[in-house]
């Protein structure tokens, strides 16, 4: 789910134009467009990160680290979503290293 989430986040912010993002999310328009394509395609690596590390074995030890732009702005519904996402990854984590691992 957790990768699923950072995909379809990353496709829009990699697809989109800037000023259809910036209508639903206030932040892009303090960024340039390549940046916030940039942020799409990092959010796309995510998704790939958290899923072929498990599906092929190889560096399953590799996890994305979270941004802080929202804080910044003052925004906390944003912070409270990317709460449950960073929730969510670490328990991904978890599984993954822990003592279930697998």
């Amino acid at each position: 789910m957790l990768a699923v989430m950072f995909g379809i986040a990353g496709v829009m912010k990699a697809t989109q134009p800037k000023d259809e993002l910036a209508a639903r999310l206030p932040w892009a328009e303090d960024f340039s467009a390549g940046t916030v394509r940039l942020i799409g395609v990092a959010e796309l690596a995510g998704a790939l990160g958290l899923t072929l590390p498990a599906l092929t074995g190889i560096a399953p030890i590799l996890t994305p680290p979270a941004a802080l732009t929202h804080a910044r702005r003052r925004e906390p519904s944003a912070i409270a979503f990317n709460a449950v996402l960073f929730v969510l990854a670490a328990f991904v984590a978890w599984a993954r290293l822990g003592p279930y691992g697998f």
